[in-house]
């Protein structure tokens, strides 16, 4: 019979680290290994093979240089800049992305009027677009929120019209058989079959907005994680570079994770899927 790692591990530890490690789910203890394994070899690489760290920092002058901008009070205004205009833009995102979906799902008529449009735009390189934004939006919040906002939608709006669309139709069927209204048919049948599309979809404007965080910021901007990334890569200062890069991809898990969060509340029945 198969023992996980965690079970391994805690075997071979003594006293109290056996039963710490005993306790660890086996899916947390390989991704902290895995992200020990990277770590080390970002430093072994930066160090040795490398050796220049204008082209590559180890981690550890990451680490410092992170320290460095903290202490300074730099980082927390950049961070804070940046988090106002993702969580604005990707709520605005998120909230129209599924009523769009939702409505097209619902209606022929709308779905012709409006697909094309959708195709159309999520197929455009919004980053063209940046200094327009900044002409109809000024060079505030406004116009980055915009940005995150039309990079973040598409996504979502296209997984919720296709998990409506692809409902077990017999499901539907067996609800009407019932009496069930329409809004309890959409409701208790055809959003819940369709979840896992809209977290997925959710998962991937995640992606992008963060991406649009930092395309935002190219234009405009005097402060936000995008802007001293950029700054950063046009002063060579590596280390500072990373530092912000690091910090959008940790905002990126932990708001996957906010939305897993969400998912177990909606949809418990996919938890007692995973752990099958």
């Amino acid at each position: 019979m198969a023992r996980n790692d965690a079970t391994v591990a805690g075997e071979l530890a003594p006293g109290p680290v056996k039963k710490l490690l005993g306790a660890v789910k086996p899916s947390t203890f390989r991704a902290v290994a895995s992200f020990v394994f990277v770590m080390v070899l970002w430093e072994f690489v930066a160090r040795i093979l490398v050796k220049n760290p204008l082209f590559f920092a180890p981690l550890t002058a990451v680490l410092g240089r992170t320290v460095e901008l903290w202490q300074s009070g730099e980082l927390q205004v950049h961070i804070w800049t940046s988090s106002q205009e993702f969580i604005l833009g990707f709520l605005l995102a998120c909230l129209v992305g599924i009523a769009f979906g939702v409505v097209m799902a619902s209606s022929v008529i709308v779905r012709d009027y409006v697909d094309p449009w959708v195709s159309m735009l999520y197929s455009t390189p919004i980053i063209a677009l940046g200094p327009l934004f900044i002409l109809w939006f000024g060079i505030g919040v406004s116009s980055k929120v915009a940005v995150i906002f039309i990079v973040a939608v598409f996504p979502v709006l296209i997984n919720t019209f296709a998990g409506l669309s692809t409902t077990d139709p017999n499901l539907i069927e067996v609800a009407r058989s019932f009496g069930s209204s329409p809004m309890q048919i959409f409701t208790k049948v055809r959003f819940p079959a369709a979840l896992p599309f809209v977290i997925a979809g959710l998962r991937l404007g995640v992606a992008r907005g963060l991406v649009g965080v930092v395309v935002a910021e190219l234009f405009g901007a005097k402060q936000g994680l995008g802007w001293l990334i950029m700054i950063s890569a046009q002063t060579f200062d590596t280390a500072a570079l990373f530092a912000g890069v690091f910090i959008l991809a940790a905002s990126g898990v932990i708001t996957v994770e906010i939305i897993k969060c969400i998912e177990r509340r909606l949809a418990p029945w996919r938890s007692q899927e995973d752990r099958q």
